[in-house]
Order: structure tokens, then sequence, then C-alpha cells
């Protein structure tokens, strides 16, 4: 029998009235216009500031840097918790610096074979003019007669196949020109492209001999004018980092800061005609549930500007009846991620989510919650941290899916 726990991260009390507003207090309960402080201490925000589209709220310097980069034709490792915007932030930089951008998800790719029907279907589908059909002619024609071909779709569209060969080696070469048609396009239409690998060491659950991974970073070396981003988890970024003749630059997506968030959502309702009202604790328990996490603040605002009030107020009631709407809309896909899970990476992932602490590997929290010990242990945190379900020692081990964290509780309670 779990142990049920007394409170849970909502405080689900009647408003309570308060002159104050986020700690501070204002001769109207309100803050100053234009400015929002999330404690007595913080630093206040300027609203001005946060005119950007909400996925480069409280990542500018991140997005400056990662436009930089594939301005500049180079190659980036972006790192950070599933809905933290990396790949969002790479394709708005793609597009400021307006270059072509091709995607694989390596979740997807199971084998060699896949990858290169997976890599051949996403050139194909951004290369479609005329030109880029004509010059995939000419290169099947030239270089790979016996691995590729135009099919003729009947609409006057033709589209670039694999031609299915079970043999590696052949898979392999089709690797190989698959990579060297990207340069070649790029060159041929005198732009760049950007290929995004999402959760690229993926790979690494087939390609165990690391010869695919080996082949690829020496084709981001070598080419010129296509710039490689690998997406990965921040826990992933130790197999990249120093592993020799690896040039890529690191970029780091950590939770937003409580500030910047409540800045923002008061921004967006504003803009609904709504607004949290200062005598209740309703912006607090919305910045106290997303906690920093870009995926699930962008989830719960979309549920509060369907709120209609009559004097447009949202108050802790409208805050908690969104959360736990949204909580069950998404409760089979929590469902199915936490079967999906080794049992005992789901059993220290409940119990992080019941009892957080700082410090899961110590005799005391081991004892506590009847978890494995050794290697079984270690195995748990770096698998749970390698999925990017939670953060390392630098935010405490805490749940990097907010919802998901407030779920498992309400669940286990």
């Amino acid at each position: 029998m779990r142990e049920s726990i007394g409170k849970s991260m909502l405080n689900l009390s009647p408003d309570s009235p308060t002159d104050t507003v986020g700690g501070l207090p204002t001769s109207q309960g309100v803050p100053p216009e234009g400015f929002y402080t999330w404690d007595r201490d913080a630093k206040a925000v300027n609203l001005v500031d946060l005119s950007a589209p909400f996925q480069l709220i409280g990542r500018q310097a991140q997005f400056q840097r990662i436009t930089q980069v594939l301005a500049r034709d180079g190659d980036l490792l972006i790192a950070g918790v599933p809905g933290s915007g990396r790949r969002t932030l790479v394709r708005r930089a793609a597009q400021e610096v307006g270059v072509k951008i091709v995607e694989v998800d390596c979740i997807r790719v199971t084998d060699g074979q896949r990858f290169v029907q997976l890599l051949c279907e996403s050139i194909d589908q951004t290369f479609q003019s005329a030109t880029a059909q004509a010059f995939m002619r000419e290169w099947i024609e030239r270089k790979a007669d016996e691995l590729f071909v135009l099919q003729d779709e009947g609409n006057g569209r033709e589209r670039l196949k694999p031609v299915r060969v079970e043999d590696q080696q052949q898979q392999w070469s089709a690797f190989e020109v698959l990579l060297d048609l990207l340069q070649g396009l790029a060159e041929s239409s005198g732009g760049r492209v950007v290929l995004i690998l999402e959760s690229f060491p993926h790979i690494r659950s087939w390609d165990r001999n690391g010869v695919w991974e080996t082949f690829l970073r020496k084709e981001i070396e070598r080419q010129t004018q296509v710039s490689y981003v690998l997406v990965a988890t921040i826990a992933e970024i130790s197999l990249h980092a120093d592993e020799p003749g690896n040039h890529l630059e690191i970029v780091k997506l950590a939770p937003l800061a409580n500030d910047v968030v409540a800045a923002w959502v008061q921004e967006v309702l504003h803009g609904e005609g709504l607004t949290f009202d200062p005598r209740s604790q309703a912006l607090e328990l919305f910045v106290n549930a997303v906690q920093g996490h870009l995926g699930d603040a962008s989830a719960l605002v979309r549920r509060l500007k369907s709120v209609r009030v009559s004097d447009g107020l949202i108050r802790d009631w409208h805050v908690q009846q969104a959360i736990q709407e949204l909580l069950s809309d998404l409760s089979m896909v929590f469902e199915s991620l936490l079967m999906l899970l080794p049992a005992n990476q789901a059993h220290l992932l409940e119990s992080l989510a019941l009892d957080p602490t700082d410090k899961p590997q110590s005799r005391d929290y081991i004892n506590k919650h009847y978890l494995s010990r050794g290697g079984s242990r270690q195995g748990a945190i770096a698998g749970l941290q390698h999925k990017g379900l939670i953060y390392g020692s630098e935010q405490g081990y805490r749940l990097a899916l907010p919802l998901f964290a407030l779920w498992l509780r309400q669940r286990l309670s």
C-alpha cells in the first residue's frame, strides 16, 4: 500500500483575499504597469521584452547564438528536456538565416534501412522544385541508379524513393550518397541546408559499433553547405562533448525563470481581455504548476484563454479546473509513458514525484522507498535522465515534466 500524501502541488482551498501580488505589496493589489515581480527580491521583468513569440521568451540569448552558428555554417548540439523548445528554436533560427530544413526523428529509426528511408523522405519533401527534381534525376543517373529512383506519382510530381535492399553494404552506400546529395542540392541552388537529427543518440540502440555515427561525424566536418543540428536531452551531451574531432557547439535549455513565465502569461491573457485576480493565488498556481516548462505553460494558457467571466478576472478555481481538465486529457499519454518504462525506472519516477529529493542515491531515501541498490538504481537514474524525464543534480533530480509529476502525485495518493 502506497502512502498517501497530505497535500498536492496545488492548493485547492478557496480564494484567500490578499493585498499583495506574488508577495509584493502594492497600493491597489496590482503590480506597476509594464512590470511583474515574482517575489520581493526578484528582478522586475519589462513586458516590452516579451513581445516575441512564446517559444523565444526567456530564450533570446540561445536563439541568437543558434542563429549565429547556422549563419556561419556551424554545427550544433541543442540539449533540453522534451517540451523545452529545442526543435522550435532551431526551425526559427533556420528560417531567420534563410536555409532549407531537413528533419529526421531518430526515435523512428530502427535500423540502417529505416534511417535511409526517413532521410530520403525528408529530402524529397524539402526539395520539390523542378530544378531540384532535375538535379536529383541527373544525380541518380551518375551515382545512385541501383539505390534510388524518381517515381512518378501520376500528378506531374516525381518522388525520390530508395530501392529496397537487404544487403547492409548497399544500405551503407545509400546513406553515403544521400548525404552527398544534400551537399549537392545546396550547392546547385546557391543556398544552404540544415539537417536536424532529433533524438540523435537513439541510433546507438542499433548502431552498436558506432559505424554510422562515426561516418556522420566525418561528414559534419567535411560538408560546407550543410549544417548539422543534433537534438538531445541534457544528459546526452556527455555522449558528444569531449569526443575527438567533435566541434559541435552546445546550447543547453534550462527551465524558464518563474518571473519570465508569469510576465508572459499575463501579457497573453491581457490580449484576450483577461487578467489574474490580484486578490487570489491564481497566478502563483499557474507558475507553480508549470515550473518553467515551456510546453506545459503553453498548453495550460490555451485552456485559460477560453475562460469567459464577466469581470475578466481569472481566479484560483479557474486555474485549478484548467489543470484538472488538461490532466484528464493527458492521462492516457501519461499512463502509456509509465507502462513503457522498465519497472525500476517507473518505481524511481513515482518515488521522486511523491517525495522530491536532491539525493536519490542516499541510503535513507533508498530504504524509505524500497529502491534497488547498486547498478540497478544508478541505471534507473541514468535511464530517466537520458529520456528527459528527470533533471540531473543541477536541478535537484526533479521530474522534468511538471504536469506529469502532478498527475503521478494525484494518481498515487
